[in-house]
């Protein structure tokens, strides 16, 4: 009789698992759940259920062991059944994520509106409420939402691609396991030292989201490493391919003016805060 075993968010974990449950000789498939965004390993044969239970409990302990990709590497038929096949299911798909992660939809939304706002005309209206302003003016002013309000802000369609595909990508990863609250923080913590820091080195004409992208991917990057078992994870290529890309900003060799002082200043900021709440933190169970 099947069994349900383990729910795990991350469909290369659960295709790991379960190729490693069946080099044990123990039957397993992967199902898909849209609704919840999981992968449930359903167990063909109860009569493994506690030999399994094991091993999924070693799993959580250490889920990047090289005995786990090895047994991947040599189980490469893919496992997950999808639950539904129906035409619309990426928009279900979509809808279910943002649900999910509503703090990351909200601002790819506003994001979206502005920068939407800003091609018909409207940009420059919207520059003066957001941009950012010295400090002696703002404390004159009281207007502190500008120093929130660069992020918001987009001057070309590339770049509006470019940040909020990652913001997307990374944002609903870090809601999802660690809450709406969370991801708030985040934000406005990025966000206050990429603006300030940019502020300071260059004035206040500068705009976008890549300061908070950059302390996404420290803030993925080095919780990935402390606490893999956390299921948070970003490949090496794309970490050297962030690094590198600041590296060039630094170089001036782009075809832009880079906010260098953002990006770098959100990627220590980030790297700071998952350093902080890896410290002396447990071991979560899988979801």
């Amino acid at each position: 009789m099947a069994k349900p075993l383990i729910a795990i968010s991350q469909l290369r974990y659960a295709d790991s698992l379960a190729s490693y449950l069946k080099s044990q000789q123990i039957p397993v498939q992967v199902h898909h759940v849209p609704e919840e965004d999981q992968y449930v390993l359903v167990l063909d044969n109860e009569a493994h259920h506690e030999r399994a239970l094991e091993i999924c409990q070693a799993f959580i302990q250490a889920p990047n062991d090289p005995k786990y990709q090895q047994a991947a590497w040599q189980h490469s038929e893919r496992t997950d059944i999808p639950v539904e096949q129906a035409p619309g299911n990426s928009m279900r798909r979509w809808l279910v994520s943002l649900r999910r992660s509503p703090v990351t939809g909200v601002i790819l939304i506003l994001c979206t509106l502005i920068f939407g706002a800003s091609l018909v005309g409207l940009f420059q209206p919207i520059a003066a409420a957001l941009m950012i302003m010295p400090l002696g003016n703002l404390l004159q002013n009281h207007e502190w939402w500008r120093l929130l309000g660069p992020a918001f802000i987009h001057f070309s369609v590339l770049h509006f691609i470019f940040n909020l595909l990652w913001w997307s990508m990374l944002g609903s990863q870090v809601e999802r396991k660690f809450g709406s609250s969370f991801i708030i923080i985040l934000f406005v913590v990025t966000a206050l030292v990429s603006n300030l820091a940019q502020l300071m080195v260059s004035g206040p004409n500068f705009g976008g989201l890549s300061g908070v992208v950059y302390g996404l991917v420290g803030f993925v990057w080095i919780t990935g490493w402390l606490r893999p078992q956390w299921g948070l994870y970003l490949p090496k290529a794309i970490v050297g391919f962030m690094l590198v890309w600041l590296l060039l900003g630094f170089a001036d060799v782009l075809w832009v003016n880079m906010a260098n002082a953002a990006h770098t200043a959100g990627l220590m900021s980030g790297c700071v805060m998952a350093w902080l709440l890896t410290l002396g933190s447990g071991k979560p169970t899988a979801r």
